[in-house]
């Protein structure tokens, strides 16, 4: 087994680089032909992860919508979704929100120590809560996912979960949806914030595919490690 999964970066964004907007509502840039795409993807996976600040601001169930997807999963010996992953760096999680549902999939929490029992409290069982010794590596958490059976990690955010594989150098392949619109929006999240990133303009990404969902283009890069 490998010391780490191969991990996917997915992310839907404005053609001017957002995820959203500053407004209460949630910006959806998505449309039924790209949410279809994505379903496949979760599909493909053993993990899904996303950061807390999503859980709280977004409120995803990550679950695979088509029922065709989940039966194959299924016949396969596998859970109709993936495992549902999240770091939180204080473990204020709320218990009722939709990530921690009864919906037979399985859930990993990772928090710092001091943060790990008051949540087990909280969450009364309904998701493993993990503390690993060196919490602000994102290595520990991915080593700990592949020990877990964990070989392929879809990462769908937000910005600063992205910002930090990228910037740590542990993504494998990046997935962005670029939606025909403009938002404009200084307050709002983009899709990375600033970093030393490894790809930078001397170490280009590699470009492995071009195409379309809907009005949206899709673009595949795979993020070899530079010379």
């Amino acid at each position: 087994m490998s010391d780490r999964p191969y991990v996917l970066l997915s992310a839907a964004m404005s053609v001017d680089g957002y995820i959203d907007d500053s407004s209460a509502q949630r910006l959806v840039l998505s449309g039924a032909a790209d949410a279809d795409r994505v379903d496949a993807l979760r599909a493909g996976a053993d993990a899904i992860m996303v950061g807390a600040g999503t859980i709280r601001r977004d409120n995803p169930s990550l679950l695979v919508k088509s029922r065709q997807r989940r039966a194959e999963r299924l016949a396969r010996g596998l859970a109709g979704s993936p495992v549902k992953v999240t770091v939180s760096a204080t473990g204020h999680l709320d218990p009722a929100a939709r990530f921690f549902a009864d919906d037979g999939v399985s859930k990993l929490v990772y928090v710092p120590g001091p943060a790990a029992a008051g949540l087990r409290r909280r969450l009364g069982g309904t998701a493993t809560v993990i503390a690993p010794a060196d919490w602000l590596a994102l290595g520990s958490v991915l080593a700990d996912l592949a020990g877990r059976g964990v070989s392929r990690l879809m990462v769908e955010g937000g910005s600063l979960i992205h910002t930090e594989f990228l910037a740590a150098g542990l993504a494998d392949e990046l997935q962005l949806a670029v939606a025909p619109v403009f938002v404009g929006d200084p307050a709002a999240p983009r899709f990375v914030g600033t970093a030393p990133f490894p790809h930078g303009p001397g170490a280009r990404m590699e470009l492995a595919e071009v195409g379309s969902a809907g009005d949206m283009v899709v673009v595949r890069y795979l993020l070899r490690s530079p010379a």
